[in-house]
């Protein structure tokens, strides 16, 4: 069976429009098409979609389901065509948990005065390669070296690694908190996007670990008092939370801040973009 987008306007447009003389005046068809691209649909279908009269049109049970799928596959093919053909109008800056923290305004703003031909998109997707992998973006903030080869990146900041507690833990009290008061402890951590691993404790002294995979599930666990979390400075900034305070942890090495792109097909704006959040991290 081969369905084709028109087909799916004509149907929308006589539901719309309420007659195949005004869909076809809004499609720029003559009537005639219109009742023919109907027939095509219906008989590709093998459904009647539509109830005719001398006075009305409307959609049978079956037309109703078909009209609102139309409209969905419609809208995902508009967005197709336009994903395709903004060029580099567009920047699209993917990233897992926490964007750039206290610099993500700031980068929104700088970028939006010095270059508004380009549109820039923050685009949040929970993936290793914060949606880079995936297609969703250009560019990708990770904390994490990709080891894949197609990937290229430049670090652009470090930010401080901080501990996540509820509010009423006893290491809520301090200004700062060691690695070696958090043994015992369960750490929450996130293996496919996150920073934190065992490995930062020596050997024999590591922490319990707990997955998850969703940072409100995150701060949700921590709240609760049966976890904490060690994350970097940007989350505290990006996920200020009620009952939840974060703790410089001060023997914990600095996180690297990647910005990351696909080797063979960078976009224009990328070396803009590393500069600008270089200067923005430099600047603190």
């Amino acid at each position: 069976m081969d369905l084709e987008l028109r087909q799916l306007r004509c149907l929308v447009a006589i539901v719309d429009e309420g007659s195949f003389t005004d869909a076809a005046i809004a499609l720029g068809v003559s009537q005639a098409a219109v009742s023919r691209t109907l027939a095509s649909l219906e008989r590709a279908l093998g459904v009647r979609l539509l109830r005719r009269t001398s006075r009305e049109v409307a959609p049978t049970a079956t037309g109703l389901r078909v009209v609102a799928q139309a409209r969905r596959v419609l809208g995902e093919a508009e967005a197709l065509v336009e994903e395709a053909t903004s060029g580099h109008t567009l920047l699209r800056v993917g990233y897992a948990w926490s964007a750039l923290g206290k610099h993500t305004a700031a980068f929104q703003r700088r970028w939006a005065q010095a270059h508004p031909g380009t549109e820039l998109r923050l685009v949040r997707v929970n993936s290793a390669t914060a949606g880079l992998a995936e297609g969703a973006c250009d560019l990708a903030v990770v904390r994490r070296p990709l080891e894949e080869r197609r990937f290229d990146s430049a670090i652009v900041g470090l930010e401080r690694r901080l501990c996540a507690l509820p509010g009423d833990d006893p290491l809520a009290r301090r200004r700062s908190v060691r690695l070696a008061d958090l043994e015992g402890r369960t750490i929450l951590v996130d293996r496919r996007t996150g920073t934190t691993t065992a490995e930062l404790w020596p050997q024999g002294a590591r922490p319990r670990t707990e997955d998850t995979h969703d940072v409100d599930d995150w701060l949700t666990v921590i709240s609760s008092g049966r976890c904490v979390g060690m994350t970097a400075e940007a989350t505290a900034h990006q996920y200020a939370r009620r009952g939840i305070v974060y703790r410089p942890v001060r023997d914990a090495e600095p996180i690297a801040v990647r910005l990351a792109w696909c080797r063979d097909d960078a976009h224009p704006a990328t070396q803009a973009a590393v500069e600008l959040l270089t200067s923005l991290y430099r600047k603190g």
